[in-house]
């Protein structure tokens, strides 16, 4: 499985970003797909995940603000990214699991929010 995460880019605080992943194949037959993130000296962090059932799952830091979801016409997982705050600053990474626990992982892009 190949992903092509977009969408990155420089916001103020309190202002919205929409990240998107293109998925190379069907994103209903993924067991998960998800959003990762890693600030500058700071492991990498669970942001928000969908399973193929449409059920979601979110970083206590991020819920309300944050939304994912999935297009699968297009293959695509998105994630909404509403009063973004500087800690919000990072590298944001898609990730999808196959039925087989097969783990794959985007480029990332990268998230700036300036206060």
């Amino acid at each position: 499985v190949q992903l092509q995460a977009y969408g990155g880019g420089l916001v103020q605080a309190g202002g919205s970003l929409r990240l998107s992943c293109a998925a190379s194949e069907s994103v209903a037959s993924l067991n998960v797909m998800g959003w990762y993130r890693q600030a500058p000296g700071k492991q990498r962090e669970l942001v928000a995940i969908i399973t193929g059932g449409g059920s979601t799952n979110y970083a206590a830091s991020v819920k309300g603000r944050f939304t994912i979801s999935r297009e699968n016409a297009k293959n695509t997982v998105y994630l909404q990214m509403n009063g973004l705050k500087p800690d919000d600053t990072a590298v944001y990474y898609c990730n999808a699991i196959t039925r087989i626990f097969t783990t794959y992982w985007g480029q990332g892009t990268l998230v700036t929010v300036s206060s």
